[in-house]
Parts: structure tokens; C-alpha cells; sequence
């Protein structure tokens, strides 16, 4: 292989998976499993399914429980440019007695609202892409 061929293949960055925390990092769970009926919202989320407390989602496996959040990608983009403002949001998120759960979304907290994630933006709201909620 030439040799600067070879050296522009080595400064090329690694693609990998997102990382996944494998501790949880909030407290409130002793004695609590999360499950079908456990009183949490599933999330399908990257071919698995987390449950949703307190803004984490949560994935337990192997006597642990993960700590995951929604990337930024494609599908739930975060970017101005790249998402659709919500036109028919008929009140704005993020006022006293919010009824809608909140999830991490890359670095930001989202609302999720009728299988969507609602970022409050100024005086408008993002749409960040749709997230399948599995039925209780």
C-alpha cells in the first residue's frame, strides 16, 4: 500500500457504537424491577426496550441496569436546520403541572408528546423525531 495512502487511513477516526453507561446514576430503585407493568414507559429504543424514570431511560440486563439516552442521529436530529417546528403543539412544554415525561436526548432533556420528542426552542418547539413507546 502506498505510504501516504496508508497514513491517511490511520488519521481516520474509529467509527464505533454509542457508549452506554453501565451504572445508574440516580438513586430511587431498591426493590424496584423494571417490567412489563412496572409503571414506567417503555421506550423501543436501538433494538431493545428501556424504561423511562424520572428523564433516564433504563435498561436492566445481567443483575445491572444501564443508563441509556436517545442519540442524536437521523432520525433525532437536534440540529435547527434539520428538524420540523411542531404547528399543531396546542400548549407550550415545560410550564407547572407538565403532564408530559422528559428524556435525554444527546446533551438536552426533550418532552415526549404522542410518540415524539418536543424541544422547547424560544418562543417555538422542535420536533427531534418520533420515539416508539411499547404499550404497558
Amino acid at each position: 500500500m502506498h505510504r501516504s495512502l496508508y497514513s491517511a487511513l490511520l488519521a481516520l477516526p474509529l467509527i464505533s457504537a454509542p457508549v452506554m453507561a453501565h451504572e445508574v446514576l440516580h438513586g430511587g430503585h431498591d426493590g424496584h424491577a423494571h417490567a412489563k407493568g412496572c409503571g414506567h414507559q417503555a421506550i423501543d429504543h436501538a433494538g431493545h426496550v428501556d424504561y423511562l424514570h424520572d428523564g433516564h431511560l433504563h435498561h436492566a440486563h445481567d443483575g445491572h441496569v444501564d443508563e441509556h439516552v436517545i442519540e442524536v442521529s437521523d432520525a433525532n436530529p437536534d440540529a435547527e436546520e434539520l428538524v420540523a417546528r411542531v404547528t399543531t403543539d396546542d400548549h407550550p412544554h415545560g410550564h407547572a403541572g407538565e403532564e408530559h415525561m422528559t428524556v435525554q436526548h444527546g446533551d438536552h432533556m426533550d418532552f415526549v408528546h404522542d410518540g415524539h420528542l418536543h424541544h422547547r426552542h424560544g418562543d417555538h418547539t422542535d420536533d427531534h423525531g418520533v420515539v416508539k413507546l411499547v404499550g404497558a
